[in-house]
């Protein structure tokens, strides 16, 4: 017999708070004289507040009803206006859901967020060439269209391309949407990076987010990584545990100089991601290379 609505809901509420009490007991047992500031912030937060996966008071400030919904009626695709540019929604039926993703890409990039892909010192530059590697609705490349000076988007989910055709149709002269997933090899939907560009397309920006595959996108783009200069890479390493220490070592073996955004997240979605200590992770790591 399937769960009803409601058990499933209490299950899912009971799981977070089981997860929220393991996570302050672990960091309670630890030498306090030890624990970083910022992580007793968070216990502190906890202690008062429901379990989030940005455990801070910011995200309070936003609420999905605040967001003012557009309907393309010819496309049949909602979309809001970021940053004063169209961002289109994957459906014009639910506006409601339409509401909650945008919602989540505001608190994402808050510029208080662990999840923000940009800061003031690490930014796309005038005409960089950009890749997005698991662009999603394309709100990260969005955000520098107008100064970027050629932007690849590559989105396996086929519902997003429609909505990611009409965001960049003002820009269609300078971006290419690609439906592939990108990987270490080439294969079927698969596409390498290194086998996408040839040896003469120069890559400044690359941003990555594929819900745990980072590291094979960039043992796929190993060659075309290694002929670039002046190159920044910004890769989400919360998917999984033992990510932020493995793309950390990945990208030192190519040349690259890390650092790791502020703050941290408490990430329990997804099947495969198994939530263990110590349950804080680092959110993104930008790579700076410069030789």
């Amino acid at each position: 017999m399937k769960s009803s609505f409601v058990e499933r809901l209490t299950s899912k509420k009971k799981r977070l708070n089981q997860l929220k009490d393991k996570v302050i007991a672990y960091y309670s047992s630890l030498p306090q004289t030890d624990l970083p500031d910022d992580q007793k912030t968070i216990i502190s937060f906890l202690r008062e507040n429901d379990i989030s996966i940005f455990p801070y008071p910011f995200p309070a400030k936003y609420h999905a009803s605040d967001i003012e919904l557009h309907k393309d009626d010819k496309l049949n695709l909602h979309y809001m206006l970021w940053e004063g540019k169209k961002l289109y929604y994957k459906s014009g039926n639910r506006p409601k859901k339409a509401q909650e993703y945008f919602n989540s890409l505001r608190l994402e990039q808050d510029i208080r967020s662990p999840h923000r892909y940009l800061t003031r010192d690490f930014d796309v530059a005038e005409n960089d060439v950009v890749v997005d590697v698991g662009a999603a609705e394309g709100n990260f490349s969005l955000s520098v269209i107008e100064k970027a000076g050629y932007v690849y988007l590559f989105e396996t989910d086929k519902k997003w391309i429609k909505a990611l055709n009409a965001t960049f149709a003002p820009w269609s002269n300078k971006v290419k949407i690609i439906q592939k997933y990108v990987a270490e090899e080439t294969a079927d939907d698969k596409i390498a990076l290194d086998d996408f560009f040839d040896d003469q397309r120069t890559i400044n920006f690359i941003k990555a987010d594929v819900e745990g595959a980072e590291a094979l996108v960039l043992k796929g783009a190993a060659n075309s990584i290694a002929r670039q200069h002046n190159l920044k890479i910004a890769v989400c390493t919360y998917h999984r545990q033992e990510d932020a220490a493995l793309l950390d070592e990945v990208l030192k073996t190519m040349g690259f100089h890390n650092t790791f955004s502020d703050g941290y997240m408490l990430y329990y979605y997804g099947r495969s991601n198994v939530v263990k200590e110590p349950f804080l992770r680092k959110a993104i790591l930008r790579g700076v290379k410069v030789s």
